[in-house]
């Protein structure tokens, strides 16, 4: 069985992430990192029953003896858990969002060093991860595109993970064509929203969106969009991420979008 700390396991991804494990066949649930609930069992904690699965605040104990961290805390935390347990030997899920190219560079470093692997995704839904394989084949076809980036008015990181990585990943194909470029507009240049890559994505930030993503390809007369929408609970995120923590461990160095798991 692959020994499991869930970084995050009363958040909202989090409480659906634990259930799954508990109830796995092939995860041992080892321990759980959380803010404010440390000393606790977090079965108790989530589902009112006793799991045997301590929750730690300090996060080098709650690696001892595991295999497999998968983060899901929050953009301000994210980094830092994933370098430590990087340098604890542990291999990592990645599942909040939050960094840049520069922080995945600095832990593709970190994680060949010790000898590990890292799996990193913006979203960990499957049908996101199929829209995120479509959208880099037809950037291969077609010279332009812009992606927006709809969440919740509570989120605050922009672009979503999500966005990020589709951004940086259509932008390594080819730069698109822009029609004019930024600074030679007429009017405020944060209208064209912000240049990921060289890829231009809006966030839009409203009620009743939980994350989705478009991306839209233009030609003359002729327009493409490629969208994925969230729906109101975290289950969509539970198979991608076991898919990922199965996976990780038989890996070494970083590996970015959940597409690369499903189609190789």
């Amino acid at each position: 069985m692959i020994k499991i700390c869930l970084a995050g396991a009363t958040g909202w991804t989090g409480k659906a992430l634990a259930t799954a494990l508990h109830a796995s066949a092939e995860f041992e649930l080892t321990s759980a990192l959380t803010r404010t609930t440390g000393g606790k069992d977090l079965g108790e904690v989530i589902a009112d029953t006793h799991w045997g699965t301590p929750i730690y605040s300090d996060l080098n104990k709650a690696l001892t003896g595991v295999d497999v961290m998968i983060e899901y805390t929050g953009h301000a935390s994210v980094k830092a858990n994933t370098l430590a347990a990087i340098a604890a030997g542990v291999h990592v899920v990645v599942g909040s969002s939050g960094m840049s190219a520069a922080d995945f560079a600095e832990i593709e470093s970190a994680a060949k060093a010790k000898n590990v692997g890292v799996i990193a995704a913006g979203n960990y839904a499957l049908t996101a991860a199929l829209a995120q394989a479509a959208a880099l084949m037809v950037a291969k076809h077609l010279p332009q595109w812009e992606v927006i980036d709809y969440a919740s008015k509570k989120k605050p990181d922009v672009p979503s993970g999500t966005a990020r990585e589709l951004a940086e990943k259509l932008s390594a194909v080819h730069k698109p064509e822009i029609g004019v470029p930024v600074k030679d507009i007429a009017g405020p240049q944060e209208a064209r929203g912000a240049d990921i890559g060289g890829t231009q994505v809006h966030s839009i930030r409203l009620p009743s969106f939980v994350v989705s993503t478009e991306v839209i390809f233009g030609l003359p007369d002729q327009r493409l969009s490629i969208k994925f929408d969230a729906g109101s609970s975290a289950e969509p995120y539970v198979d991608g991420t076991l898919l990922a923590a199965k996976a990780v461990v038989s890996t070494v160095g970083l590996t970015r979008g959940l597409e690369n798991i499903l189609l190789g």
